[in-house]
């Protein structure tokens, strides 16, 4: 069965991660015989394709010092070429619209325009630049930027990816934070080919430079987004619903959203899906090594985020991290059989058996029966033991915990 072009791009994508620039190249080849003639494409293919032989061929005959760089070189080439054609292909098959223009004075117009339009034009380029300088539109400034992170989510633009890096250094500096939000999701979001776009990298830090611990706390907040509501957030900001633009409130109530992520980016449904799946592979992504890297402060404080979404999982590569979060859980009276459980975890990883008796009994008395605490705690066995819990005290804990 043939491949989508969902699942041809997600190909693309996985090649060029590893390199494999002729994977990459055997797609982009049945894109431009559907496409039919344009000589730009089919002068960067081949270009493309002879250099990599050439390549190939000198690295069976001898060791050449500058392959890598080059291999690099001729990555991001496919990587921007794969990206033309894809948009190409999109309007092609009507998958996008084809958009000339926009009403810079209605809202609906602009969000419309910055969601969907593939290839932007040098106007609306300029048009961005200057309502992001400009306090007075924020409103609008916000609508374009939030459109301009979904259209990026949905086709790479190296161009488009660095206007919404520069509008960091917006005027308005709700607007800014915006800038940040979105441009580190999808900093996450394209982390594999990340490397190849040195342009971008360097755009991202030099926006950060003089405010890298705002970034930082972002990516906190972007982390305890996934079960964060848009109550909650603003709240926190001492702010009310009726502080937002009038625009945004009725984006809100017609979507019937109360995610903060109509705030980061206006999109209905699955987005707190989408962060939460970026999260996942945080750990493993460029933007993780800028903003956290070894310092172990910072990876203290993200593993607090990590865990007020509830992944555990944490508390076996940082468990005093993960006893101090839930000794501050249970003393506000919000603690639930589970907590106390993995609370016992961390006392009895370290050596406070007694305490950790006390904790699970709490929790087995939380429960309605043993088999509910059972299924709760015998999932932990082979972890406690890997931490070095010999396997006959959890059985002895088990045993004495079936009376309570």
């Amino acid at each position: 069965m043939a491949q989508t072009i969902e699942e041809q791009i997600n190909t693309i994508e996985r090649a060029l991660g590893e390199r494999m620039i002729i994977h990459a190249l055997t797609i982009i080849r049945t894109w431009l015989n559907e496409l039919g003639e344009n000589p730009s494409y089919e002068d960067t293919f081949l270009h493309i394709q002879r250099d990599y032989s050439d390549l190939f061929r000198i690295w069976l005959t001898y060791e050449d010092p500058e392959r890598e760089s080059e291999l690099n070189q001729l990555t991001s080439a496919t990587y921007r070429l794969a990206d033309s054609v894809y948009a190409s292909l999109r309007l092609h098959r009507g998958l996008s619209p084809e958009m000339r223009g926009f009403n810079p004075e209605n809202p609906q117009s602009v969000v419309r325009y910055f969601s969907s339009c593939i290839f932007l034009r040098d106007s609306d380029f300029e048009w961005l630049t200057a309502v992001l300088s400009d306090e007075s539109r924020s409103s609008i400034a916000l609508m374009a930027v939030a459109s301009l992170a979904r259209n990026l989510r949905e086709c790479f633009q190296e161009r488009t990816f660095l206007a919404l890096i520069e509008g960091i250094r917006a005027a308005n500096h709700v607007v800014a934070e915006q800038c940040l939000a979105n441009a580190m999701l999808l900093l996450v979001h394209y982390d594999v080919r990340i490397d190849f776009f040195p342009d971008l990298q360097h755009a991202f830090l030099e926006a950060i430079e003089e405010d890298n611990e705002d970034a930082f706390a972002t990516l906190g907040a972007i982390i305890r987004s996934a079960k964060m509501s848009l109550r909650d957030m603003l709240a926190k900001q001492e702010l009310t619903m009726d502080d937002l633009p009038e625009e945004l409130r009725s984006l809100i109530d017609s979507s019937n959203q109360s995610d903060i992520s109509v705030v980061s980016s206006w999109m209905p449904g699955s987005e707190t899906e989408y962060i939460s799946g970026l999260i996942q592979i945080l750990p493993e992504t460029w933007l993780y090594e800028v903003l956290v890297g070894e310092d172990p402060e910072r990876q203290r404080m993200i593993a607090f985020a990590y865990l007020s979404i509830g992944k555990m999982d944490l508390l076996w590569e940082h468990s005093d991290v993960a006893e101090q979060w839930l000794v501050k859980k249970l003393r506000g009276g919000k603690g639930k059989a589970i907590d106390y459980i993995n609370y016992g975890h961390c006392l009895l990883l370290r050596g406070d058996r007694m305490m950790a008796f006390e904790n699970y009994r709490e929790a087995r008395t939380m429960c309605k029966s043993a088999k509910e605490f059972y299924a709760l705690y015998r999932p932990d066995r082979n972890m406690l033991v890997e931490q070095g819990v010999p396997v006959e005290q959890i059985y002895l804990l088990e045993d004495q915990l079936l009376k309570v």
